[in-house]
């Protein structure tokens, strides 16, 4: 993800990408394309490339794979969001508000990576900034409450 949305910000090549944690998001993933294909760097670049046909709209991620491209997200419109917020935006935040999903966006006009996050938008977020943010919110809460066994 994060190399991903690394080359997309260098190219200013506008990008929403949507992880699914626990709360499923199947009714946004139905409104894409259905790719159901390993993540890479690569293919994540390659369905944002500008003029074809998944490039407008969100890749969701969901149990490690990438599930559809070019889906539809809700989009956040709080009176308190500030007007120069693009639609981009505005989804990565509503995504996140309807559900537990992270979005990524990176806008095409700066060049600059977003995180939507519980319904709010972290801006202008730098490269290892983003990795620690997925790491710390990607983690399976497997190990998260659990307290190790022993045989003492």
């Amino acid at each position: 993800m994060v190399i991903a949305a690394t080359e997309l910000a260098k190219s200013k090549t506008g990008g929403l990408i949507v992880l699914e944690r626990e709360i499923q998001i199947k009714d946004i993933i139905d409104t894409g394309v259905k790719i159901d294909a390993e993540v890479s760097p690569q293919l994540i670049v390659n369905l944002f490339t500008p003029n074809t046909p998944l490039h407008d709209g969100a890749v969701v991620i969901s149990k490690n794979k990438i599930a559809a491209a070019a889906c539809i997200l809700p989009l956040a419109d709080d009176k308190d969001i500030a007007k120069e917020i693009g639609t981009r935006h505005r989804a990565g935040i509503g995504v996140s508000k309807e559900s537990d999903a992270i979005a990524i966006v990176i806008s095409e006009e700066t060049g600059k990576i977003s995180v939507g996050k519980d319904g709010t938008l972290i801006m202008d977020v730098k490269e290892e900034a983003l990795k620690n943010i997925l790491m710390k919110q990607m983690i399976t809460k497997r190990f998260g409450n659990e307290k190790y066994k022993t045989n003492n």
